[in-house]
């Protein structure tokens, strides 16, 4: 009954990782046939993540053969997994996590080198292997403002952070300005990042209702009357994970609000680069908003690069200050190479890239779930399903899993106790269009076929 797994050296969906941690132990003798495992709600307490995780690593974990449930007896060890079993812990398709997908005429690589060496033969590479200033150098920054000059039109310097990647930006936002209150607000789906940073700094998340255009102006009117928080994270362009794009008239009344009840926003956007569309919320209030234009998603994670726009000079030194303290500094040489890129616009034409693969494989998925309600962005990476009450969403997903997909269901994005019965689809992160088709295949065969018995669990 006392079974804690180790699950963070694992990759891969949490429940996944416990269910490859049971069957490792069971494999290596560390449990036994017959031995009792720890109940649900135990194990998601030792384990510090949701009891729907575990519930959904108990599930397949008996799906697999390793394990037997009885009601009022428990969950309990069965037997050494069949080789096949184990072999299908992992998946072959992983679409949990929002990628950019990379087309091959791109050439990332090739790019990548020439600019290295461009680097080199300027400066030398040894002069980015020490410390820099922690939100960019003043010509990476200058760099930037000029990029993002058609979002935020004669953006101060003063005003501009670099920051290594929007998660490290929105921890270190949510420690500058959440300790007072110990909570802010959100949409009621909300991005998994912010999640996992709040829960890290002990902050709640108080989520708002949303439609079809993302939160609802009078719903964030009513909770910003309680003042439970002063701080409102929102994600206004295709919004992870439903897509929803937020209208001009819209923004313009979420800014209304936001001044008149004197709250902070932070404005998380980083899809407005693959999808140009209406002006950021932040552009219409400055003075009270922070503003994180990413390129994880338009063009690669790996180069940590994220722009912050501040409202003030003053803003921006604490928050380097705070990022000095966490993350000390982006990466200096990957720094360099996007500020280079924007400057000769080979970030412009990478972009692009993205852009036009991204919108093929949303063709593939509009062609794969014709007959299907769910929602998508033309542009976006991603794609958000309702599923019908016949399949609850970890059993759908579960049996994806066993299938060879992966797949991330409403509970990852949920600020409420009642996640939405549905899945997020990340097409980015299939490796090519054929993968991905492999991947529609898959989930458009589980959807027309019955959901099998619930197990007791």
């Amino acid at each position: 009954m006392d079974w804690t797994p180790t699950i963070s050296d694992r990759q891969g969906p949490l429940f996944q990782r416990i269910v490859n941690a049971l069957a490792d132990d069971i494999a290596a003798g560390r449990l036994h046939q017959g031995q009792a495992l720890p109940t649900h709600r135990a194990l998601a307490r030792a384990l510090g993540v949701d009891l729907t995780t575990v519930t959904r690593a108990y599930g397949e974990a008996q799906r697999q053969g390793l394990t037997e449930a009885t009601v009022g007896r428990g969950t309990f060890v069965k037997a050494p997994p069949a080789p096949h079993a184990r072999a299908s812990a992992s998946p072959g398709i992983d679409l949990s996590m929002n990628l950019p997908p990379q087309p091959s005429d791109l050439d990332l690589d090739a790019r990548l080198a020439k600019a290295l060496s461009d680097v080199r033969a300027e400066s030398g590479l040894a002069a980015y292997l020490t410390y820099q200033h922690p939100g960019g150098t003043p010509a990476e920054r200058q760099a930037a403002a000029a990029w993002l000059d058609a979002l935020l039109p004669g953006l101060a310097l003063e005003r501009l952070v670099i920051a290594p990647g929007t998660q490290a930006a929105l921890y270190a936002l949510l420690l500058m300005h959440a300790a007072r209150d110990k909570a802010i607000y959100t949409e009621e789906l909300t991005y998994p990042g912010l999640k996992a940073a709040a829960a890290l700094a002990g902050v709640r998340l108080i989520g708002v209702a949303m439609d079809g255009d993302g939160v609802i102006p009078a719903a964030l009117d009513r909770a910003a009357r309680s003042g439970e928080a002063h701080v409102v994270y929102l994600m206004p362009t295709i919004h992870n994970p439903t897509a929803a794009t937020m209208p001009s008239e819209r923004r313009a009344r979420i800014a209304e609000i936001i001044r008149k009840r004197r709250l902070v926003l932070v404005e998380d956007d980083p899809y407005s680069l693959l999808a140009p569309g209406p002006a950021p919320i932040a552009s219409l209030i400055p003075e009270q908003s922070y503003y994180a234009a990413s390129l994880s998603k338009c063009m690669a994670p790996g180069f940590r690069t994220s722009l912050l726009a501040v409202p003030r000079a003053d803003a921006g030194h604490e928050l380097t200050a705070v990022l000095r303290a966490t993350l000390q500094m982006p990466v200096p040489l990957m720094a360099a190479v996007v500020a280079r890129w924007m400057r000769d616009g080979t970030a412009s034409k990478i972009i692009s890239g993205v852009r036009a693969e991204a919108k093929a494989r949303q063709g593939l998925a509009r062609e794969a779930l014709a007959g299907h309600v769910y929602a998508a962005h033309a542009s976006g990476l991603h794609i958000w399903l309702p599923l019908p009450a016949a399949w609850p969403a970890e059993r759908f997903a579960a049996h994806l899993n066993g299938r060879g997909l992966a797949v991330v269901t409403g509970d990852a994005f949920a600020t409420g106790p009642t996640p939405p019965n549905a899945i997020r689809l990340a097409l980015g992160a299939a490796r090519s269009r054929a993968q991905l088709g492999k991947a529609l295949d898959i989930l458009c065969d589980a959807l027309r076929g019955r959901a099998p018995d619930p197990q007791v669990v």
